[in-house]
């Protein structure tokens, strides 16, 4: 059997499921995770995102066997793998820093996991030089880690990770070190090769767009805890906590009044209906997002300030009662509304959120 068959055939695409039970882990009076509990499908790609000190580290570590939680259970496909060794766990991690061994070729890195588990000289060279062509390297084997680039080192380490056929790939925020373009390049190349192996892989990242971009669905977790896993799209247009409605993009707060029973809002001149009524009447704070607002020229509010985001400009609006907001335009659209320029602020007509009751002005 070749190596493209081991790595790709269809046994490697059904992938592992992956249950996380009840999880806590304290380091002394810190909690990092309190009771977390996740499902994770075969084949799916999870993102852990949240706030430095959210817990999502501490959660990869203790799926790697790095970390021993205090309480709980892991399960891969049913098994409960927290008492079984880092080594033997049948997991492969790709950190941020590479952690190739720089006295070693690119092929040798590659096969290095292979050498350890005494798999045959020509086997390993055979595999490690069909990883490397998978991962877009091929040619480069002979190759130190100093003569690589940052993003073909990356690539490197994501073969050798692929090369022991792990049931669950982890990933530790592996582009965080590259430049804004390999970033990007790299996350496609690892979504593609994901898809295509059909592994179970968790990773974790502070960057918002890399989750939403990347992730069959995202957890985003705040204090140890989680706070929603839902796809990109879900999180964004449906947010189930304050938490999530301010990490996930950018989001307005403004004053409004519930009306006809908590089913619609008056909110900027405009009344329009509450997507998930809550039953609340009277004032009440509004959540809209940047792009759900429309802004002409003449109005009672005006225009603070203005950044260049390509297609869009991003205004800084001071309202009448005081509330800053942030409104994405067209640029060309843009072009007189400068600081100082008297606006109009409205609303598209589409069902809203509403911040919850108690929740922070």
């Amino acid at each position: 059997m070749t190596v493209t068959e081991n790595v790709t055939g269809p046994a490697a695409r059904t992938g592992a499921a992956l249950q996380l039970r009840g999880l806590r882990r304290t380091f002394g009076s810190a909690v990092a995770l309190d009771g977390l509990d996740l499902d994770v499908a075969p084949g799916e790609l999870l993102a852990l995102l949240g706030p430095s000190g959210c817990g999502k580290t501490t959660a990869l570590r203790v799926l790697a066997g790095f970390e021993r939680p205090d309480e709980g259970q892991v399960l891969l496909d049913g098994e409960d793998i927290v008492p079984v060794p880092a080594n033997r766990r049948d997991t492969a991690m790709v950190f941020q820093s590479y952690s190739l061994f720089p006295h070693l070729t690119a092929a040798d890195n590659v096969a290095f996991g292979l050498r350890m588990r005494k798999v045959r000289s020509a086997e390993r060279r055979a595999r490690a030089a069909e990883l490397l062509d998978l991962v877009g390297l091929g040619g480069h084997g002979e190759r130190f880690p100093h003569q690589l680039s940052g993003g073909q080192q990356q690539r490197v380490a994501l073969a050798r990770a692929l090369a022991l056929r792990p049931r669950l790939l982890l990933l530790d925020e592996p582009l965080s070190a590259l430049d804004a373009r390999v970033r990007v390049t790299l996350r496609e190349e690892i979504r593609r090769l994901q898809l295509e192996l059909g592994i179970t892989t968790v990773f974790v990242t502070h960057d918002q767009e890399e989750a939403l971009s990347m992730a069959d669905r995202v957890a985003v977790m705040n204090g140890g805890r989680l706070e929603q896993c839902a796809t990109p799209t879900e999180l964004y247009e449906r947010p189930a906590t304050d938490f999530v409605a301010e990490f996930i993009g950018t989001m307005n707060r403004v004053p409004g009044r519930a009306v006809d029973g908590g089913t619609a809002v008056e909110v900027l001149g405009a009344t329009l209906p509450v997507g998930e009524p809550d039953g609340r009447t009277g004032d009440v704070r509004v959540l809209l997002r940047p792009e759900a607002l429309e802004v002409t020229a003449g109005g009672p509010a005006h225009v603070t300030g203005t950044s260049f985001h390509g297609p869009t400009t991003r205004l800084r609006i001071a309202l009448p009662d005081g509330t800053d907001v942030k409104a994405d335009v067209p640029t060309h659209a843009a072009a007189g509304l400068t600081p100082g320029t008297a606006v109009a602020v409205r609303p598209q007509s589409r069902p809203v959120l509403l911040a919850s009751a108690g929740a922070a002005a």
